[in-house]
């Protein structure tokens, strides 16, 4: 077996799912010396409302972590993450990727993890994007499904797990079917179905542990089936059967992942729910017959029933619907497993099954022979042969090859360079040579008549357009006495919460009184942090001066946003917007630009947080 290695898996299940092959091949090698991240899974189709409580479970498991990440034993570690759960979405794989990147970079620098192995389970775009980002020295693809037939929502994988099959150095597969399909992107294809844990239902054999309780319990005999009761298992099928023999117990063992109508209210259809994995064995070994029930479908016509192994691992006799795999089988070791192609025969072999399928010893050490043959230990010897072969050819062909991608290398980056150079050039002529700016500015201006108002509200500028204290208070200052000698109100209203050596409304008093405001027509409001707050404090001041009209100043690209938030939050007031007529801070030089920009994307940003904020509608 490989040792030695960094492994990235990227699972298509979450850790504490049903024990599969994704735990199971990941477990055996941390324990043969590697070091592996078990990524769980992040998904293949847009959540819906029965997907509430795992959201909520992964939510659980990354606290469980330092970032999502925590440590099962020694070398094996699992990350749950936390991401935006709509796969295809440009805008949420984006986000994905960076919030990912956020805990995978600094972890990988932290344990010294470079380079790893990847092995994919899961072929959506996020996975392209992190294969991407880690750059691993082998990516190995084990297709072990077909996703696009799993549900109407995960169609839309196909793409992208062509492009994974295309870009993989090897693509293992569990099934004649997946073989067929990967195979025509890419020739090194390699048949290895989910194997079984021979040690641990050996253990079970040679102990000859009790019946479980709650199977003691069910009178016999005790036809078994074990695995997740999803949308593949035949309910009617197997409705039929117990409704046919009501002195036999049908036992189910699994996790329920669809509606199980069909079999409520059968006294002799018992569905146990899941156990953990190391006691399946001693059920198994309590059934008389085991069982695959599953639909004949295009999805079924992919699978390989990882439990016919577990079954056969303990010399069952089993008896299933006819999936193209387990044909394959009962082909190739004839009375290993009898097929049921319509309920009627199924129900004839389970009789016969019933009547003497223990005691034909020949036929259970056949059975114990296929387990053996598709053992986890045997399956990973395989897969692992063929990813040393893999890295001794691609280190080989690094080492004949430098030269070329060494030259390779640099001129990707030069590309790279050349189009981050190149977008800049144009950002840069888009905005600075181009009426582009003065276009996205022009919705943000508002500006009204002046007309005889109650009061002068004057909004401060804080760290002003430019970004920097103290600048655009004066201007705004000099507009509103303007107004106020103008004879339009007879009282100004200063509102600002910024203070820096002084308090910016107490500067903002000494210059108005400086140009020839009494004091007595200037009130200050100092509370404001920001502009929402500006509106609620001169508003509780102007309803108590009994104000109902006034004339608003500001900049004249603030003047949107703070219109929408007087309209939301005082609507009985009358507000006329009369911005300063000339700034300093706009207009169409080489000097004012930047600032002019920074005014631009500051207003914009903040009308999408007041948005979202609720201060305006």
């Amino acid at each position: 077996m490989i040792q030695n290695e960094d492994i990235l898996c990227i699972s298509s299940i979450d850790w504490d799912f049903i024990w599969q092959g994704h735990q199971e091949i990941m477990l055996r090698l941390a324990r043969a010396g590697n070091r592996v991240l078990f990524i769980e899974n992040t998904g293949a189709r847009a959540p819906r409302l029965r997907d509430l409580p795992r959201l909520r479970q992964r939510w659980r498991n990354w606290r469980r972590g330092v970032q999502g990440i925590r440590r099962i034993e020694p070398g094996l570690y699992v990350y749950a993450p936390l991401v935006w759960p709509f796969p295809y979405a440009l805008l949420a794989r984006l986000a994905n990727r960076w919030l990912i990147g956020l805990t995978l970079r600094p972890w990988m620098q932290a344990v010294g993890f470079k380079r790893p192995l990847a092995w994919v389970f899961l072929p959506t775009p996020l996975t392209l994007d992190l294969l991407r980002a880690v750059d691993p020295t082998l990516t190995i693809y084990y297709c072990i499904d077909s996703f696009a037939a799993s549900s109407s929502a995960a169609h839309k994988v196909a793409r992208t797990e062509r492009r994974l099959i295309e870009q993989a150095d090897l693509v293992f597969v569990t099934s004649k079917a997946l073989h067929e399909y990967c195979a025509q992107w890419n020739p090194r294809v390699h048949d290895f179905p989910f194997g079984v844990s021979l040690e641990v239902f050996d253990a079970v054999a040679q102990s000859r542990q009790p019946v479980p309780e709650d199977l003691a319990a069910l009178p016999s005999p005790r036809i078994g089936y074990v695995g997740g009761v999803h949308q593949w298992v035949d309910q009617a099928l197997v409705r039929a059967l117990a409704q046919r023999h009501p002195g036999w117990s049908f036992v189910l063992i699994g996790p329920i992942q669809t509606d199980v109508s069909e079999l409520s209210g059968i006294a002799n259809v018992h569905l146990l729910g899941p156990r953990p994995h190391q006691e399946l064995p001693r059920y198994i070994q309590a059934f008389a017959v085991c069982m695959i029930p599953y639909h004949l479908t295009e999805y079924t016509r992919h699978v390989y029933p990882t439990k016919l192994n577990e079954y056969f691992a303990l010399g069952k006799p089993v008896l299933s619907t006819a999936l193209p795999e387990v044909l394959a089988v009962a082909e190739r070791a004839q009375g290993s497993v009898l097929i049921g192609r319509e309920p009627e025969e199924f129900a004839r072999h389970l009789e016969r099954l019933l009547k003497d399928g223990h005691a034909d010893g020949a036929a259970q050490r056949q059975r114990r022979a296929l387990a053996e043959e598709n053992s986890w230990s045997a399956k990973l010897a395989g897969m692992s042969g063929l990813i040393e072969e893999e890295l001794v050819r691609r280190r080989m062909e690094q080492e004949l090859h430098w030269t070329e991608r060494f030259l390779a290398f640099g001129r990707r980056h030069l590309r790279r360079l050349a189009k981050a150079v190149a977008a800049a050039g144009l950002a840069y002529g888009l905005v600075f040579h181009t009426p582009l700016l003065w276009w996205t500015a022009g919705p943000l201006k508002l500006e009204h008549a002046p007309a005889p108002a109650d009061a002068i509200v004057v909004f401060a500028a804080g760290m002003g357009e430019s970004g920097k204290a103290g600048e655009g208070h004066e201007e705004r200052v000099q507009r509103a006495v303007g107004l106020y000698q103008e004879g339009l109100a007879p009282r100004l209203v200063f509102v600002s919460g910024y203070v820096r050596t002084f308090h910016e409304t107490s500067v903002m008093r000494a210059i108005a009184i400086e140009l020839g405001v009494p004091p007595q027509a200037i009130h200050l409001e100092s509370r404001a942090a920001n502009t929402y707050e500006g509106v609620v404090s001169s508003a509780e001041y102007l309803r108590q001066a009994g104000a109902r009209r006034i004339l608003f100043v500001s900049s004249p690209y603030h003047m949107r946003r703070a219109w929408l938030v007087w309209r939301h939050y005082a609507p009985e007031f009358e507000v006329r917007c009369v911005p300063v007529t000339s700034s300093r801070f706009y207009g169409d030089g080489s000097r004012v630009l930047p600032k002019h920009l920074y005014a631009v994307l500051h207003e914009y940003l903040g009308l999408g947080f007041y948005r979202w904020k609720g201060y305006w509608r």
